[in-house]
């Protein structure tokens, strides 16, 4: 599978975004108060990233039904994951450690259980990389 295929002896040099939707409010939240994924981004901008690794906003990844939503990207090489039901008052310094477990590999795979529980439990999507070779080659 993709995990046979990467070369653990080569480094990714690729940077790691993490795109966080500012518009995400989960259902039941107050229409007026401060958007969670507003929130939610504001955290992550304050604190400190790992190595390699740098915050955006957008304003809606239409992962509404699973918002807060963020997107873990790393170049052409890496695999993507977007997740949903994340939490900025909890889950900060879970998505932290998993972007730097991300950013530590080559293709996106980090193993199962050195994922924080949160990127373990909250996947909406692990989208595939654009080099990967397919299936069907």
């Amino acid at each position: 599978m993709a995990e046979d295929m990467a070369d653990p002896t080569v480094r990714n040099t690729a940077g790691v975004t993490l795109t966080i939707c500012t518009t995400c409010r989960p259902e039941g939240t107050d229409p007026e108060a401060t958007r969670p994924g507003s929130v939610l981004m504001a955290a992550l901008s304050e604190a400190e990233l790992p190595e390699g690794v740098t915050v955006r906003g957008v304003e809606c990844l239409s992962a509404c039904k699973r918002s807060c939503a963020m997107v873990l990207t790393g170049g052409d090489d890496r695999w993507s994951y977007v997740y949903g039901d994340l939490d900025p008052d909890q889950h900060v310094d879970d998505i932290l450690a998993g972007a730097a477990a991300y950013a530590a590999t080559t293709d996106g795979l980090v193993p199962w259980r050195q994922r924080p529980q949160v990127f373990r439990k909250q996947s909406i999507a692990r989208i595939p990389p654009l080099t990967i070779p397919s299936k069907d080659d």
